[in-house]
C-alpha cells in the first residue's frame, strides 16, 4: 500500500474484498431492528438505492453544479492535464511481480486506458526497456465483448504460472467474474473454470481442482455478506454439487481458502474469520479431512515455509514456556499445530516499542521484513539456522519508506521499493537475496530543491505523543498564512508513511501549499497496540489525535483555520467527516472521499458488517451509545458553521455504500450549509476506473483546495 498515489491513498483501504448486496445496497442476512427503524425515520433513505433512477438524477444534478464550479475554473484543465501526464507517463516504474520464473506487470497509459497484462524475463526486466510479451489486452477484450472491463488481477498455478484465474470487474466494482486463462496460448480456456459475478475468494488445490468461496445461493452467505462455505470444485463437475470443506457461522465474517504451493510441497489452509481482526485456521490433510490448528484467534497468518506457519501476533501469546508479545513474528511447526499440541515456537523478530512489522515477504530460502522504526522504513532479512532465526538489516536508503514489492516461494530474488516525500521511487532487485541493485527509478516530477520534509509531534488530549510529517518550503514563514493540507486515515492497522508526492507536488506544493500526514492511533505505525488503542469505544482517540495535529499546526503558526484543509478517504472519509462536525472552527476546507458517515446504519450497508471489529455493533445499546456520539450524519447541526466541504464517492463502489456520502450532503443542504458533491458513475472504491478518471478526480480536489485555502472563496 506504500506504492500509492497521493489524493487517492485511502480510497482502497477498507477491507480486502467487498460483499454481495441486494438491489438497494443492503447486506443480505442478519437482524437489524435498530438500523431498520433508523431507515424508516430517515427522510433521505431513498438515496441508499444505489442505482435508483431518482437517486442517480440527484447525483447527476449535483455533478453538473460541481463541474460548473470546479471544471470551469481556468486552473482545472492545466492541473488535470498535468496529473494525467504524470499518472500515465511511459517513464514511470512498471512494478512487477515475480511469478513462474518471470516478471508480471499490469500497465495502463494514455493508449492502454484499461490496461495490459504482460510478462518478461527477469534479465529483460532489469533493462531500461524490457522486452514485454503482452498476455492479455483489457482494452481489446472490452471492445470485443462490449463490456467496460476493469482488470482486478490473476491467480496462477504451477511453477511456470501458465494456468491462471483472471478476475474482471464491470466498471470497477469489487464484484468480479472469474475465467480460466492459458498464458501459453494467450486465450481463455474453452470449457475451463468460470464463475459468475460475485465477491469471491478462489484458490488452486491442483491443476484440476479449485477451492471456491462464493455465493452458492440462499443461506450460503454470512450476515456480513461474505461466503460461509469453502467448496472443493473438480474440473468438469457441477459447482452446485461440489462438496463443502468448511462452513462457518452466520454471524462470522467469512470463510476463505488459502493455498501455499512451494518447492517443498503444498499446504491447503481454510480460514474462519470471526471478525475482521481474528482468524481461526484449518489445514486440509492428504486424507481429505480438516484439522483445526492450535493457534490463538489473535493472529495474522503470513504464509508457510519449510513446515512452519509464519504468524504475526495481534495479541500476547503464552505458549511452550514463552511469553510472546503482540507485534511479534513467529514460526509455528505446522505438524504440531495440526496435532493440537505446540511444544516449540521460534521467534523470528520482535519489534521494539517504537517499531512495527509492516510487510512480510516469504522467498524460497529467507523471509524479508518491511519494518517501521518511528515511521521510517528498514528492510530485514531473516533466515533459519541451527540456532534459530537470525536477522540482518539490508543496506538501503534511510529516512523514507521501504516496501517489499514481490517475493516468490520458488525464487530467491526479491523486489523492494524505496521512496520519500521528495525523492522519486527507486526499485531495487536483490538477486538471489544478495546485494541490492537499483534497477529502475522514477524521474522527478517537480523541482524538490525548494522544499523539505520533517517529522514533528503533537500532544493529544490524553497526553499521547502523535507523530506527523510536514512537507513545506525551506523558507516557509511561521506567520500562520501557509495554505496547508492535512491528510489522515487512522484505522485498520494501516500506516501512513512517506511517499513521493508526484502529481501532488506539481498541483499543491508548487503553488505554495504545505502538506501534512498525521500518524494517528488506529493505524499500524507502531504495530497492533497503536491500532487497538483506537478500537470501538476508544475510537474518539483517533479523532482527538487528528485534531491535536491540526491544533499544533495552528499553534506553531504554520497555518491558521482559514488556510487549513483536511483530506481522507474511506475510513479516512469518516475521519474527516467526524472532524468537521466536531471541530469546524479548525478548518477552511474539508475533503470527504468515498466515506462512511451514517455509523448507525453502516453495518447494514454493503461490507459494513465485517467492520464491527473496528467500530462496534450499533444494534447493541452500549456500543451504539459511543458510536452515536461521533457518527457524522447524526451529528450535523443546522446552527453550526461548517466549512464548505467537498464530498465525493462512486456509484460503483460496492464496498463503502455511496448512500453515506449522498445522505450526508442532502442533510447538509437541508440545514442550509454549503457543500460540493461529486459522484463518479463508475470507478469502484477508488472512485476512478482508470488513470484518466483518477487525473480528473485529482484535479477536482486540487482546484477545490486552491479556491478555499489560497483564494479564500
Amino acid at each position: 500500500m506504500k506504492l500509492r498515489s497521493f489524493l487517492m491513498t485511502a480510497a482502497a483501504l477498507i477491507a480486502l474484498t467487498a460483499t454481495p448486496v441486494s438491489a438497494n445496497g443492503t447486506s443480505p442476512g442478519g437482524s437489524h431492528p435498530f438500523a431498520d427503524e433508523q431507515a424508516r425515520l430517515d427522510p433521505f433513505a431513498w438515496l441508499e438505492a444505489v442505482e435508483g433512477e431518482k437517486a442517480l438524477d440527484w447525483s447527476r444534478q449535483h455533478n453538473d453544479r460541481t463541474f460548473a464550479r470546479l471544471k470551469n475554473d481556468p486552473r482545472f484543465e492545466p492541473v488535470r492535464a498535468e496529473a494525467e501526464k504524470v499518472l500515465t507517463a511511459r517513464d514511470r516504474i512498471a512494478y512487477g511481480r515475480l511469478e513462474g520464473g518471470k516478471v508480471d506487470n499490469f500497465w495502463q497509459d494514455q493508449t492502454q486506458v484499461r490496461g495490459i497484462w504482460r510478462r518478461t524475463t527477469l534479465d529483460s526486466y532489469r533493462a531500461a526497456e524490457p522486452d514485454w510479451d503482452v498476455v492479455l489486452d483489457i482494452d481489446k477484450l472490452s471492445k470485443d465483448e462490449g463490456r467496460n472491463w476493469v482488470y482486478k488481477g490473476h491467480n496462477c498455478f504451477g511453477a511456470d504460472a501458465n494456468r491462471c484465474l483472471v478476475h474482471l470487474s464491470d466498471g470497477g466494482k469489487d464484484a468480479v467474474v472469474v475465467r480460466e486463462f492459458d498464458v501459453a496460448t494467450k486465450s481463455f480456456v474453452q470449457g475451463g473454470f468460470q464463475l459468475p459475478e460475485s465477491k469471491q475468494t478462489i484458490d488452486w488445490l491442483d491443476q484440476n481442482t479449485l477451492l471456491v468461496a462464493t455465493d452458492f445461493g440462499p443461506g450460503s452467505m454470512t450476515d456480513s455478506g461474505y461466503a460461509r462455505q469453502v467448496r472443493l470444485w473438480k474440473r468438469g463437475t457441477d459447482l452446485a454439487t461440489a462438496p463443502i470443506l468448511l462452513e462457518v457461522g452466520q454471524k462470522d465474517v467469512w470463510a476463505r481458502p488459502y493455498a501455499v504451493h512451494r518447492p517443498e510441497g503444498s499446504t491447503i489452509l481454510l480460514q474462519r474469520g470471526p471478525d475482521f481482526f481474528t482468524e481461526e485456521w484449518h489445514v486440509l490433510g492428504t486424507d481429505g479431512k480438516l484439522a483445526k490448528l492450535a493457534l490463538p484467534l489473535g493472529v495474522d497468518l503470513k504464509g508457510v515455509m519449510d513446515g512452519d506457519l509464519i504468524v504475526a501476533l495481534r495479541a500476547d501469546w503464552s505458549v511452550a514456556g514463552q511469553d510472546l508479545k503482540k507485534g511479534d513474528l513467529v514460526a509455528v511447526p505446522l505438524s504440531q499445530a495440526a496435532a493440537g499440541t505446540i511444544t516449540r515456537v521460534d521467534l523470528i523478530h520482535s519489534p521494539g516499542e517504537t517499531a512495527a512489522i509492516q510487510g512480510v515477504g516469504i522467498a524460497r530460502d529467507a523471509i524479508y521484513l518491511d519494518l517501521l522504526d518511528n515511521v521510517t522504513g528498514k528492510l530485514l532479512e531473516t533466515r533459519k539456522g541451527a540456532g534459530g532465526w537470525t536477522g540482518k538489516e539490508i543496506g538501503l536508503p534511510a529516512n523514507g519508506s521501504l516496501s517489499i514489492v514481490s517475493t516468490d516461494g520458488h525464487s530467491t530474488d526479491v523486489l523492494v521499493n524505496y521512496t520519500n516525500f521528495l525523492q522519486p521511487d527507486t526499485l531495487y532487485l536483490l538477486p538471489g537475496g544478495g546485494t541490492p541493485e537499483a534497477i529502475k527509478s522514477l524521474p522527478a516530477r517537480f523541482d524538490a530543491s525548494p522544499f523539505t520534509a520533517e517529522q514533528r509531534f503533537a500532544t493529544s488530549k490524553d497526553g499521547t505523543r502523535v507523530p506527523y510529517f510536514i512537507v513545506h518550503r525551506k523558507d516557509m514563514k511561521a506567520d500562520g498564512e501557509n495554505p496547508t493540507l492535512l491528510y489522515g486515515y487512522g484505522g485498520f492497522e494501516i500506516s501512513m508513511t512517506p511517499a513521493y508526492m508526484s502529481a501532488m507536488g506539481k498541483g499543491w506544493l508548487e503553488q505554495g501549499g504545505t502538506y501534512v500526514v498525521a500518524n494517528i492511533r488506529g493505524g499500524g505505525e507502531f504495530g497492533p497496540r497503536w491500532h487497538q488503542a483506537a478500537l470501538k469505544e476508544n475510537r474518539q482517540r483517533a479523532y482527538d489525535d487528528f485534531q491535536a495535529v491540526a491544533e499544533d499546526l495552528i499553534r506553531t503558526r504554520v497555518t491558521k483555520p482559514a488556510r487549513l484543509g483536511i483530506q481522507g478517504g474511506s475510513n479516512g472519509g469518516l475521519l474527516t467527516g467526524v472532524t468537521m462536525t466536531q471541530r469546524p472552527d479548525l478548518f477552511g476546507a474539508v475533503i470527504v472521499a468515498v466515506p462512511l458517515l451514517d455509523m448507525l446504519r453502516y453495518h447494514t450497508l454493503l461490507a459494513g458488517a465485517s467492520w464491527m471489529g473496528e467500530y462496534g455493533d450499533p444494534e447493541i445499546p452500549a456500543e451504539r451509545s459511543w458510536i452515536a456520539r461521533y457518527s457524522p450524519y447524526q451529528n450535523l447541526r443546522a446552527n453550526a458553521r461548517y466549512p464548505e466541504a467537498f464530498v465525493y464517492t462512486s456509484t460503483k463502489d460496492d464496498r463503502v455504500h455511496p448512500g453515506h456520502a449522498r445522505k450526508f450532503v442532502a442533510r447538509m443542504e437541508e440545514q442550509g450549509h454549503k457543500v460540493i458533491y461529486y459522484e463518479n458513475i463508475e470507478g469502484g472504491h477508488s472512485a476512478a476506473a482508470n488513470l484518466k478518471q483518477r487525473a480528473e478526480v485529482t484535479a477536482l480536489q486540487i482546484v477545490y483546495l486552491t479556491q478555499k485555502l489560497i483564494d479564500g472563496k
